[in-house]
């Protein structure tokens, strides 16, 4: 008699989400996020605070746009790919560059940096809910020292609301993450740059309703902050970023983050002259020793060898050699890869 088929679950492949970051690539991507936030600071007396946000988009945005069609990289597919680019440049772009820029201008630069990549506190349970990367116990416990760890920091810099707003922009900068690893099919050039022109474009119109026409003083220290803010702190690190997004778990890739108030607070303190306080530096701790837990090597059991069906007694009650279970073909189901056995 036949028996009906169990499902094998594959280990998945190297080249498919689960993966660590690539070390090189996550320490220059944090060298240069840490800092932005001073750069920030040195171009924010010249230009308003949206408005600086904005041309930080779209430099970005025609620099990688350019490049794209230089190498004649495919646009996306499909009406739904555009909408998810659209949803994605407005909440990456508008609302975490707005609110990025914002805070930084509200906040001491260190404190901003900090605050503003508490993406991967944020990002553990939606990622668990969408992508089924269930978080082991290191990490629920690197969550709650994490938040306190920033719960310390943002009170150290009292009621003002620069804090608040760069807690915003990490909430925005988590939601962009989760959006990139949708957006797998479309090449990731062409998505980095046309989310930018999308959520520039509204940035841009947000800045002029509140902030009236732009007056800018095109210093060479204000040239020089938005080239670099532009071409590395946002061009150079949204496609490697964003390339790991797609092929790395995220509450691995966003832990990285952790290190960018490491480079801000120490700008920060050695080129604007900012001082940490104790509270400041102990939140800090708690939120480096987080970034430990969530980097601490995941135990995974081996998984255990096809099992094998025995064969009934036969009138002499002698059991058969166990036989081994031929297995089907394996099929790809969402982010797994499965194997028929019978």
């Amino acid at each position: 008699m036949a028996t009906s088929p169990s499902t094998a679950v594959i280990p998945t492949s190297p080249t498919g989400p689960g993966r660590r970051p690539k070390t090189g690539r996550m320490v220059w991507v944090t060298l240069v996020w840490g800092a932005c936030f001073v750069v920030i600071g040195w171009g924010l007396p010249d230009a308003p605070v949206l408005w600086f946000a904005a041309l930080r988009a779209l430099l970005a945005m025609g620099a990688l746009v350019a490049l794209g069609g230089v190498q004649h990289r495919p646009l996306p597919p499909d009406s739904r790919s555009w909408a998810l680019i659209a949803v994605f440049g407005l909440v990456d772009v508008t609302a975490g560059l707005g609110a990025m820029f914002a805070g930084a201008a509200g906040a001491a630069k260190g404190t901003a940096a900090v605050l503003a990549n508490a993406q991967p506190l944020l990002i553990v349970l939606p990622a668990w809910w969408f992508y089924r990367e269930r978080p082991t116990r290191a990490t629920t416990a690197a969550l709650i020292l994490g938040f306190a760890g920033l719960g310390l920091v943002a009170s150290a810099d009292g009621t003002s609301s620069g804090p608040w707003l760069s807690l915003g922009a990490a909430a925005a900068a988590a939601g962009g993450t989760l959006l990139a690893r949708r957006l797998r099919h479309v090449d990731v050039l062409v998505a980095s740059g046309w989310h930018l022109l999308l959520g520039g474009v509204v940035l841009a119109a947000w800045a002029s309703a509140t902030e009236g026409m732009p007056h800018i003083r095109w210093s060479p220290s204000f040239i020089a902050a938005l080239a670099f803010l532009a071409l590395a702190g946002t061009a150079a690190t949204s496609v490697a970023w964003f390339t790991e997004a797609r092929r790395a778990r995220l509450d691995q890739l966003t832990a990285w983050t952790f290190l960018v108030p490491v480079v801000g607070l120490g700008l920060a303190a050695a080129l604007l002259g900012e001082r940490p306080t104790g509270r400041t530096l102990a939140g800090l701790g708690a939120v480096l020793v987080a970034l430990w837990l969530t980097q601490r090597p995941r135990r995974t059991p081996a998984p255990p060898a096809n099992p094998a069906r025995r064969s009934a007694p036969d009138v002499a009650g002698n059991t058969a050699v166990p036989t081994a279970r031929p297995a089907g073909p394996i099929r790809t189901v969402g982010d797994l890869r499965v194997q028929d056995v019978t």
